[in-house]
């Protein structure tokens, strides 16, 4: 994982009051009336539609209401690779709502400074409400932020957490993709793949509950593989071992399967290592779908060694997430959560879906992406 840096103090200092893309009236009372208008979304096969008029409705409430400046800050792990898209989401949102804000990653740090990362982002949660934040969304490392966001909660603000969530602690809203469905979304791509069963499906994942959103996504996998009568079989995903160590522990387990291995599904952003494990196992021909857009798995698709990945529309992750807290602000939790509806999922957690891209549609995907700015 990347460290979180330490200046905080002087980003929040300076952080951006960005345009916004509509205009305002004033009142007599002098507090600002939103008239908040989106720039228009490219139109492709892949715009969620579902989502994008979620977040039309929620903007038609909003500009109904009298509101007051805000203040809100967006914490994530990293500003790059995986969370690039989501750092230009949220930007653009709060350009759109005219707040002052920014969103903020890691910086350096010395390679013996002994502080975590979970210590890290749990100072710049004090410090975000300690210089006024009216919000926060954060991209949290799991239990170990709870106490710091349930503090920030009880100081009056409001926090939502993307990507990844502290399910313990007091935050408002989640907002990502679901793991448990995530995974089953990625064997059900896979299943239409293979021959009747008998035979094992090799899931790269992880068998470790104590990393509940990969758990998660393992079990969604794992239990969808074997209602359709395959034998499931978990790879651990090795992050943080060498990539060899890895591979090999693939091509193990692919030759101990009984039945012989059919397909392959990896559940994370390193599920290129699949085909590798294929090849050193000699079944370069079994079908595999992965996760994620790393370049290296788009380059397997474009060989058609992988046919098809699942994304999890980061870029949305963080436009929703301004939104979300400037709309609990201005017309509150509960009716934040009404208009939230048809995303929800129970009455905290806001589903923004997958995205499934075969292989023939990477040139595709690429340009939506392109065209709403979210390339990684």
């Amino acid at each position: 994982m990347t460290r979180i840096g330490r200046c905080w103090t002087a980003a929040f200092g300076l952080l951006l009051t960005t345009a916004a893309c509509g205009s305002s009236d004033t009142t007599d009372a002098g507090t600002e009336v939103g008239r908040i208008v989106r720039a228009p979304t490219p139109q492709s096969e892949f715009t969620p539609l579902a989502l994008e008029a979620t977040v039309d409705r929620l903007i038609a409430t909003i500009n109904e209401s009298t509101i007051e400046p805000m203040q809100m800050v967006v914490l994530l792990k990293n500003l790059d690779t995986f969370f690039e898209p989501i750092a230009t989401g949220a930007s653009r949102a709060m350009g759109e709502l005219d707040v002052t804000g920014n969103v903020l990653g890691p910086t350096d740090q010395s390679s013996d400074d002994p502080t975590t990362s979970q210590d890290l982002q749990n100072q710049q949660i004090e410090q975000a409400v300690a210089g006024g934040a009216d919000g926060i969304g954060i991209s949290p490392y799991g239990d170990l932020n709870a106490a710091a966001v349930d503090d920030a909660v009880a100081n009056g603000v409001h926090v939502v957490t993307l990507d990844t969530d502290v399910a313990t602690s007091k935050r408002s809203l989640y907002v990502g993709a679901l793991n448990t469905s995530a995974g089953a979304t990625a064997a059900n791509t896979l299943l239409a793949m293979l021959p009747p069963p008998p035979g094992t499906v090799l899931i790269h994942g992880t068998t470790g509950a104590e990393w509940g959103d990969g758990y998660a996504r393992t079990r969604g996998a794992q239990e969808v593989i074997q209602a359709a009568g395959y034998a499931p079989v978990v790879s651990e995903a090795a992050f943080f071992a060498d990539e060899a160590f890895d591979v090999d522990w693939m091509k193990g387990e692919i030759e101990a399967a009984n039945p012989p291995v059919v397909g392959m599904v990896g559940l994370f952003n390193i599920s290129y290592r699949c085909v590798m494990g294929a090849d050193a196992a000699g079944i370069p021909d079994v079908p595999i779908v992965a996760f994620d857009f790393d370049p290296r798995t788009v380059d397997y698709m474009r060989q058609e060694r992988i046919k098809a990945t699942h994304t999890q529309r980061q870029y949305y992750e963080g436009y929703l997430v301004p939104y979300i807290l400037y709309s609990i602000k201005t017309i509150g939790l509960d009716a934040t959560r009404e208009i939230l509806a048809p995303l929800m999922d129970g009455d905290s957690r806001v589903n923004i879906g997958l995205d499934v891209v075969p292989w023939g549609k990477i040139d595709a995907y690429n340009d939506f992406l392109d065209e709403i700015g979210a390339g990684q």
